[in-house]
């Protein structure tokens, strides 16, 4: 099958123009994406061998990707009253992959999800961590392939240590690490087409090294997308000493398969269940969601069902446009199925709604201020609605 492109999330408006003739009021609501902005061999790790996490008993933990940064921990609570009081128990941000300072975990960048996580017990981190630095920037195979190579020599190891530094010291040591997520792809430098050998090596590497780090209880999901993509994703399994849960990115795509042929293709969602079977891990979905077919109830019936059926650890719907249901008013029909199927659900069985809150955060505009539709995508990128504010004024001569 031909590579699946997705559309970038992790890059940002760097600004937005405006006239002198009338002033254009950014309301939020949209999600944004995260701005897109070499060591020694890591030493023997004294830390336990991957161990598998079965997943928890009742309805699947569940949460949804609503920004990369502190608005996205803030809306949690919005998409809970939407649901009805359900109980979004994972949050779900991505290190921004632009530089290697950054994919250490930037200072005041997850202050606020480790406060978020900390606040309760049962909850869930889930945090997508690039494995190479400019990783949206269309870095060509030669240089992916030596990367990798360097990467598996040892010579990014640091970076990864620091990290695993920051989360501990932050006090969120069993953060769920989506490490190279999409690696059968090519939307991604960390891809693991031009040299999978090297890529598995890696990322051995780099749990290795994050293993060594006192304190840490971190669990590894390896993520690929569904389907074949670039490279058949089996072939980039780094082995079940470094991988802790087997996840999948799968979105409502391509344009006319049915989900039951989502199903049935090859390394798709029956085969990725198989495989984590075989190999005794927990499943889950990072990335999951409607896309080159619109507003399709169907599919989000059937995808609800087929968690429901097969209990990943955990999954997170991601929530805007063109993905999305709740920040996203494109797709009325899917979201009535996702809020009719989870509203009141609390870990276990659903339960009855209780006063849902009807309207999701940013589509009311300002007083007097005229929305102007600019499009789903422009939307995205300004990480909100644009509206108008027309001042009138007479003049005398």
């Amino acid at each position: 099958m031909t590579p699946r492109k997705r559309r970038v999330r992790t890059r940002r408006l760097a600004c937005v123009a405006v006239t002198a003739a009338a002033t254009a009021t950014l309301v939020s609501g949209s999600a944004a994406g995260a701005g897109q902005d070499d060591g020694p061999s890591p030493a023997a790790s004294s830390a336990p061998t991957a161990t598998t996490t079965p997943p928890a008993a009742g309805s699947p933990a569940f949460g949804a990707y609503l920004h990369y940064g502190e608005p996205g921990v803030a809306r949690i609570d919005g998409l809970s009253r939407w649901l009805g009081g359900a109980d979004l128990r994972v949050g779900h941000t991505y290190l921004p992959g632009d530089r290697w300072s950054n994919i250490e975990g930037a200072p005041n960048f997850l202050e606020a999800w480790a406060d978020w996580r900390n606040a309760r017990e049962d909850r869930v981190f889930v945090l997508n961590v690039p494995m190479l630095e400019r990783n949206e920037a269309g870095v060509p195979d030669h240089e992916v392939r030596r990367l990798l190579r360097q990467g598996a020599a040892g010579q990014f190891d640091h970076h990864f240590r620091a990290l695993a530094e920051r989360l501990v010291a932050l006090k969120v040591p069993d953060t769920v690490l989506v490490l190279g997520w999409e690696m059968n792809g090519v939307t991604y430098t960390h891809r693991c087409g031009p040299d999978p050998e090297a890529w598995k090596t890696y990322w051995q590497r780099i749990v290795t090294t994050m293993r060594s780090v006192p304190g840490q209880e971190f669990r590894f999901d390896f993520t690929p997308s569904r389907g074949r993509d670039a490279i058949p994703w089996t072939q980039c399994y780094p082995g079940d000493d470094t991988v802790d849960i087997i996840g999948m990115d799968s979105y409502d795509q391509p344009h006319g398969m049915p989900f039951d042929e989502q199903v049935r293709e090859p390394y798709g969602l029956q085969a990725h269940v198989d495989f984590a079977k075989a190999h005794g891990k927990p499943i889950s979905y990072p990335e999951w969601g409607l896309f080159r077919n619109g507003d399709n109830a169907e599919y989000m019936r059937r995808m609800l069902a087929w968690m429901d059926e097969h209990k990943p650890l955990y999954n997170t719907l991601t929530d805007y446009c063109p993905h999305g249901v709740w920040m996203c008013s494109a797709n009325p029909r899917a979201a009535e199925v996702y809020r009719s199927v989870l509203s009141g659900r609390t870990g276990g069985p659903a339960e009855p709604p209780t006063s849902p809150d009807p309207t999701p955060p940013g589509t009311q505009p300002p007083a007097h201020c005229s929305p102007l539709d600019l499009g789903d995508w422009v939307e995205y990128w300004l990480g909100g609605k644009l509206c108008l504010r027309l001042d009138w004024w007479s003049r005398t001569r």
